[in-house]
């Protein structure tokens, strides 16, 4: 039998969320490249990034049994495969359909890396897990912002060598998940039939789904609308990509560096309560700052606070379903999917394509926090009381 290492487990997650990070951010660095090849309209666009969101949420919703019962190598090598072959094949996708079908099947295997590599990291410092996972998940934020960076550096804009240079990356992980010792499933922590009954049974679940519905909701209503929100004010177009990227993704990185030592003191539902708070605040302040330097730190501290939600949320998963781990994961996961399908479109919805009423679209960033403050202050007690 091979010997397991927790260091070597820790490198194959690191690479594998890495990786994934950098898959995350190509869309945006590859639909300037397709709308041209394929002269792609507006509507088109969207569709192709929904069905990267479809993948995700696919994937989410039906890994975790296979997980749970096979290993999370199983789960860890289909995901990098199917994601590979993806990489391998847009370049040379022959128009709109192919390239759909092939965002989908990114995402799907998008989907099956997140859920397997967390569960793992999940498993292998259970006393410690939700600062564990904060520390994984750095390695996320670090591959969104390599993407872009790589794109316009080192390839000036060119997406067929961007695309191709991750597909290497992401073959390169595949090869080191293959030859890596990872624990199998057991019948103590193994998905069964049985036990569905008592995870759907549980309203920690749909608390902890809702809370990463919103949170995502958040997040990506910040990434996908801030830079636009910022302009319509009257800032530069340069330097609102630079307080979104050096701003929020910056405050993102350090967050979960910063948080991963709180959690070793501090519970994880009272981080949850404080970050919630945070956010609705930091937020509004974005909003509401008439000052571009002012709007800058809110901008920051919002990132900073949005940091430990995705990983924490998912440590208290693990804690609160310590059997069926990955399956509890995958339905918490797919909520967020689905809050970074439907965010743009409750904002555009709002805003009506009319940038002076982006503004009031954009208090739902604030609101959903404050909703996330209200379900962290549910969810509290009942942790405590695992």
């Amino acid at each position: 039998m091979a010997i397991i290492s927790s260091t070597r487990l820790i490198v194959a997650s690191i690479l594998a969320i890495l990786v994934y990070g950098m898959n995350a951010a190509m869309l945006g660095s590859l639909l300037p490249n397709l709308s041209q090849r394929f002269n792609l309209s507006m509507e088109q666009n969207g569709n192709i990034a929904f069905a990267q969101a479809l993948g995700l949420i696919i994937a989410s919703i039906s890994v975790g049994p296979l997980v749970d019962n096979k290993g999370k190598k199983t789960g860890l090598l289909l995901g990098l495969s199917l994601i590979t072959v993806a990489l391998f094949a847009l370049p040379i996708a022959s128009g709109y359909q192919p390239v759909m079908a092939l965002m989908l099947l990114q995402g799907v295997g998008g989907g099956i890396i997140v859920t397997a590599a967390n569960a793992l990291v999940s498993d292998i410092s259970p006393d410690r897990r939700s600062s564990t996972l904060n520390l994984l998940n750095l390695f996320f934020g670090l591959g969104g912002m390599l993407t872009p960076l790589i794109a316009s550096e080192l390839f000036a804009g060119d997406a067929i060598k961007l695309c191709y240079l991750i597909a290497v990356l992401t073959a390169v992980t595949l090869g080191v998940h293959a030859v890596t010792a990872m624990p199998g499933p057991t019948g103590e922590r193994g998905f069964k039939a049985s036990e569905m009954s008592v995870v759907l049974g549980r309203p920690q679940l749909y608390l902890l789904a809702l809370l990463l519905f919103l949170y995502v909701a958040c997040e990506v209503g910040v990434w996908n609308w801030l830079a636009k929100h910022l302009i319509a004010q009257g800032v530069p177009e340069a330097t609102a990509l630079r307080i979104l990227s050096l701003g929020f993704a910056l405050g993102l990185l350090l967050g979960r560096i910063v948080v991963s030592r709180i959690l070793l003191k501090v519970s994880t539902g009272t981080v949850m309560l404080m970050v919630s708070v945070l956010m609705t605040i930091t937020t509004y302040l974005t909003l509401v700052a008439s000052d571009i330097t002012v709007a800058a730190i809110a901008v920051f501290c919002a990132g900073l606070a949005m940091a430990p939600v995705f990983p924490t949320a998912l440590g208290m998963t693990g804690d609160a379903f310590p059997k069926a781990t990955a399956t509890a994961m995958g339905i918490v996961i797919t909520a967020g999917w689905v809050g970074l399908a439907v965010s743009s479109k409750i904002i555009g919805s709002i805003a009506s394509g009319d940038d002076a009423n982006l503004k009031t679209a954009l208090l739902v960033l604030p609101a959903f926090s404050a909703a996330m403050v209200v379900v962290s202050l549910i969810l509290r007690p009942m942790l405590a009381r695992k």
